[in-house]
């Protein structure tokens, strides 16, 4: 009993580690990604993402978005998502028997296996002009972040309960205007995580595998940690209606260190957990798990078509292969836990177009896809149950004057079918096949409080689209 006690308490810190790591994406992006930082680039896809620079929370995607932005703005907005995965032809069994639940995904006492939450998730950005060739800015907003929370009675409850991560960057940038036609930036990431998880012990089937299934503990880690990293980019007007934007952010590596507290469900749970805490297994302990968050490549172009109607295209690479393994380490003399995850590189492309319908209202439009860095069925797991998919976005900007706009956004998301294919000695098997749906909402209002802070009158410069809080073509 004992060598099993400790087979299961690394895994479930190596679980929370992993939670920790690359749970499963809020809903707009693949992985554990959140791209929605801007209402008009969510509006288009993103497909502005790089090259549209059209206000300050741009900057989030291309710091050199500044360089196309005079004097000083102000843009707030809040998103709001609402994700579900469900579970469809589940199967399962706890560590000591095979149990199989019903066919439609319901675990053993019929309560259903789905996930996801609704989450809000707020955005902050400010630039100013110090001088005709350089612009200071800030964003504060989340580049990762994740929800879910299953029923505790599930059929994979012994695989994931709850699962919260919170990741907030602080933006600080810099950015010079070389010339009239070209814009270099760079700023530091300073990342914050933060992250809750939680899941099912089968203590009952680990005393006797008669019990199985039937008495359950609880386990939860928390964990958080500080980082710095780095972001550059660059703008190019190619032409007076067309102009070019590519940027870098770099990865960004952080301990997670939090810790472990286990409980009991009920009396004989109780008992079985007071009898292995004695001998020293699942007891409040600590862990860490290093954590490196991905680098990405944004690549985008942005084409007046006509005074009215502006074209566009991004593609964004991300980095995911730096996740191949979470190595946990323990506060005690526990070794350490190793998993593989072998995620994969992937690519995100959209495109989208906006039209200015009247001087003061623009609308906007846009489809994309995005690849899933999740290789296989073996490693698709309830806590990342992670697909491809493609979007579908819409929204409009409305301008009451020359220096406010204000921006509103949906964006309905299209996941393919994500088959499960766990085996696990201490969790059991989990087997099925994901299915989920989300929307996402922004609104945003930027705000324009003052002309540009120079000693004198900044130079002619080719402009963006009339639609644009930044300069319109001339």
């Amino acid at each position: 009993m004992s060598a099993r006690y400790r087979g299961t308490s690394r895994l479930i810190i190596a679980t929370s580690a992993l939670t920790l790591a690359g749970a499963t994406a809020t809903a707009q992006a693949t992985g554990f990604q959140i791209r929605e930082q801007s209402a008009k680039a969510l509006a288009n896809s993103l497909a502005n993402a790089a090259a549209g620079a059209e206000d300050v929370s741009f900057m989030a995607y291309n710091p050199a978005a500044l360089g196309n932005i005079d004097g000083t703005q102000v843009a707030g907005s809040l998103a709001y998502i609402d994700a579900e995965f469900d579970l469809e032809n589940g199967r399962a069994s706890p560590s000591a028997v095979q149990l199989n639940g019903p066919s439609d995904g319901l675990p053993y006492d019929g309560s259903k296996g789905n996930s996801g939450e609704a989450a809000l998730v707020p955005a902050f950005a400010v630039k100013t002009q110090l001088n005709d060739s350089l612009d200071a800015g800030l964003a504060v907003y989340s580049p990762y972040g994740l929800s879910t929370d299953y029923d505790h009675d599930w059929i994979g409850r012994y695989h994931a309960l709850e699962t919260d991560l919170k990741v907030v960057d602080i933006q600080p940038t810099l950015n010079v205007r070389v010339t009239d036609r070209l814009s270099l930036a760079g700023g530091l990431r300073v990342q914050y995580a933060d992250a809750t998880l939680s899941n099912a012990l089968d203590l009952g089937g680990l005393w006797n595998p008669l019990l199985a299934g039937q008495h359950d503990g609880i386990a939860e880690v928390t964990g958080d940690d500080w980082g710095v990293g780095y972001t550059v980019g660059a703008l190019f007007q190619v032409t007076d209606r067309t102009r070019v934007g590519v940027s870098y952010r770099s990865e960004v590596e952080l301990t997670l260190t939090g810790d472990a507290e286990f409980g009991a469900t009920d009396t004989t749970s109780q008992n079985i957990l007071d009898a292995a805490q004695q001998s020293g297994q699942f007891t409040d302990t600590s862990g860490k798990a290093d954590l490196t968050t991905p680098a990405s490549l944004n690549l985008g172009v942005y084409h007046q078509a006509t005074d009215r109607l502006a074209l566009m295209f991004n593609a964004e690479w991300t980095e995911w292969s730096s996740f191949e393994e979470l190595v946990v380490k323990f506060g005690d003399n526990t070794p350490n836990s190793v998993t593989e995850e072998n995620w994969e590189n992937t690519w995100a492309l959209s495109t989208g177009a906006s039209y200015a319908l009247t001087g003061r209202w623009t609308l906007r439009g846009g489809i994309g896809m995005d690849e899933s860095p999740v290789p296989n069925a073996q490693h698709r797991t309830p806590r990342v149950p992670d697909v491809d998919r493609r979007w579908l976005s819409a929204g409009a900007t409305f301008s009451p004057t020359d220096r406010l706009s204000i921006t509103g956004a949906w964006m309905h998301i299209f996941f393919d079918d994500g088959d499960v294919d766990l085996e696990n000695e201490s969790r059991g098997n989990l087997s099925g096949t994901y299915e989920g749906t989300a929307n996402l909402f922004r609104a945003r209002r930027t705000s324009s409080p003052s002309p540009p802070t120079t000693a004198s009158d900044p130079p002619p410069r080719k402009k963006g689209s009339p639609a644009e809080a930044g300069r319109p073509f001339s």
